[in-house]
């Protein structure tokens, strides 16, 4: 039994969404119960959330037991220090080829604790910027690093802060935009829950950089644990000197406040982010002029994502040709990502940038689940592209995604198995993307719809020849002709299926079918009586009474059938079929 020095729990809004808790109040229940003097720290995300609830066991040798699926029950096993085999977690695939500099502390620290955080080097970076650099120099470190916008844009951040910098003027703004609103999306969300004070000293650096002396940290509403430690931070960060006036002792002074936003998609575009701040209803307005000249009130304003400023303090501590060797020739440092969907290995990784999609998904995110076969990645988010398997081997950077029609977007990768229909897939994203819409341009507002209308129309079995080359053409306009970045990408994953995998669409309009059995409309139950044991589970199991005995087997009646798919789930035999075909009325 070796020593322990201390108790790491997940907590962040995956970790808490499993029940850690509760594991968390059992272990303290159990040092307690013990009379033991142990720690036990409240840490972000772990980065596995395919393992929550997650604990790891730090020895005083410095060897970490990680432990997955832990359960109250299992705090005495764990807090006696011996090693609990059955609750190990097999972290080297996971860990091994990422780069963590964005994610460096989540997991490790407490969130809360501005002491530990300085204990791990923190507010280093703000304090040698204050005290030995001037904000020129601060610009070109961090232009020399390469960092581009880690939001979706890829703007050149030095370039950024150099434009605002420019500007003249008593007054400059500094905002962090914190709304990301993509589904499957949570990068964003993981940095504020597990290290909100390196966001926060990027975002000092960053003011410092360019003449701002106020800043706003717009984060949506539904991320209500990463404002509550957001909270936490800016005012302990205020008591040690960090924020406030003369920051550090020295003439630089700097405050910022939370703004919360109300959950709309298009508040992620700065102009509209801008508005929402101000009070205004949250709609994109012409450039130029841009934030950098006439942003938040009329004032010059620089506007950088989580990411991008969670970078800045690493860049600055380690300096830019560290950062620079990483990733590709344009695409330097790392991006942080959110495996979802199909994957084994869900969670939040950090990888160079340049790394395959097909080192991501099969070295790090462990395949696909339940030895599925890889069909496509859905890359950055509902306005980024569905990439086939067949272009697995490219490279995941900026430009190689732009070429194949996705884009790296803020980070989301959704995973997609032979089972997913993927002009469902499209019709979902653009469902999404079109209910998001503020209204404001007709080729967004309308044109939008109007492809929605199609999909759901060949989705339903209704489609026509003609169809795909509409949805082709109304993307290419609504991108050429939408004011903002959401409706220049909306069409994107409508545009990459239809390119990639066309044969569904020709499945599903000439063939009315779905191949991969998913569009309801084209399908159909029946029961194999050869094969059915007329034992009446699927018809316990029916939310319809659609089921009813026949002879020597059950029958399905189709027109009370609502194809949820239930008897088929339940049915120990394998008699239920699943046809797809629409049917003749």
């Amino acid at each position: 039994m070796r020593k322990i020095r201390e108790l790491r729990v997940g907590l962040a809004t995956c970790g808490v969404a499993a029940g850690a808790e509760r594991v968390y109040e059992a272990l303290q229940h159990e040092v307690e119960t013990a009379g033991l003097r142990l720690p036990i720290k409240r840490v972000g995300c772990l980065g596995m959330c395919y393992n929550e609830p997650l604990v790891e066991v730090v020895h005083a040798d410095g060897r970490i037991d990680r432990y997955g699926h832990v359960k109250p029950e299992d705090a005495p096993r764990i807090v006696s220090g011996r090693a609990v085999k059955d609750l190990e977690v097999d972290s080297e695939r996971f860990l091994s080829r990422q780069v963590r500099i964005v994610l460096e502390n989540c997991g490790r620290i407490d969130p809360e604790s501005i002491d530990e955080y300085r204990a791990n080097d923190g507010y280093r970076a703000l304090e040698k910027a204050l005290r030995e650099m001037t904000p020129d120099a601060v610009i070109a470190e961090i232009t020399a690093s390469g960092l581009r916008g880690r939001g979706g844009g890829g703007f050149p951040t030095g370039m950024k802060w150099s434009l605002a910098a420019k500007e003249k003027g008593p007054k400059k703004y500094m905002i962090c935009n914190g709304d990301e609103g993509d589904p499957g999306a949570f990068m964003d969300r993981s940095v504020l829950e597990g290290d909100p004070h390196r966001v926060l000293e990027g975002m000092v650096i960053a003011a410092y950089a360019i003449g701002a002396s106020e800043g706003y940290l717009y984060v949506r509403a539904e991320y209500p644990l990463a404002i509550a430690r957001l909270v936490s931070s800016i005012r302990d960060a205020r008591a040690a000197g960090l924020l406030g006036d003369h920051i550090l002792g020295t003439d630089f002074s700097f405050d910022l406040h939370i703004k919360a936003g109300a959950g709309a998609f298009v508040c992620g575009e700065e102009t509209a982010l801008i508005a929402s701040i101000e009070g205004r209803r949250g709609m994109p307005r012409r450039r130029p002029p841009y934030p950098s000249s006439s942003g938040l009130w009329g004032k010059p304003t620089c506007i950088n994502n989580v990411e991008t400023l969670a970078n800045v303090p690493w860049i600055l501590r380690h300096g830019a040709a560290k950062f620079a060797a990483l990733g590709t020739e344009k695409s330097k440092g790392t991006k942080v990502f959110a495996l979802a969907g199909k994957i084994a290995n869900s969670g939040l990784i950090e990888i160079p940038m340049g790394m395959s999609i097909h080192d991501i998904v099969f070295d790090i995110g462990g395949g696909i689940q339940e030895g599925g076969e890889l069909k496509a990645v859905q890359m950055g988010g509902p306005s980024g592209g569905c990439l086939p398997a067949s272009l697995a081997d490219t490279p995941v950077d900026y430009e190689a995604l732009k070429a194949t029609g996705a884009i790296v977007g803020s980070g989301g990768m959704i995973i997609l198995d032979q089972e997913t229909c993927m002009v469902d897939v499209a019709r979902f994203f653009l469902d999404f993307t079109q209910k998001e819409s503020c209204g404001k341009c007709t080729f967004c507002r309308i044109g939008t719809k109007r492809m929605l209308e199609i999909l759901e129309r060949i989705c339903a079995g209704e489609g026509t020849k003609e169809d795909v080359g509409r949805l082709v053409d109304l993307g290419e306009k609504i991108k050429a002709n939408s004011l903002c970045g959401l409706g220049q990408t909306a069409p994107n994953p409508v545009l990459t299926t239809a390119k990639y995998f066309a044969d569904e669409y020709a499945a599903h309009i000439e063939g009315r079918a779905c191949p991969a059995r998913v569009c309801k409309a084209l399908l159909s139950y029946r029961i194999d009586p050869a094969t059915c044991k007329n034992c009446g589970l699927c018809a316990r199991q029916c939310p319809a009474s659609a089921i009813a005995d026949g002879d020597g087997a059950q029958v399905i009646d189709e027109v009370v059938c609502v194809k949820c798919g239930r008897c088929r789930q339940v049915c120990p035999f394998g008699a239920v079929l699943v046809l797809t075909g629409k049917v003749s009325e």
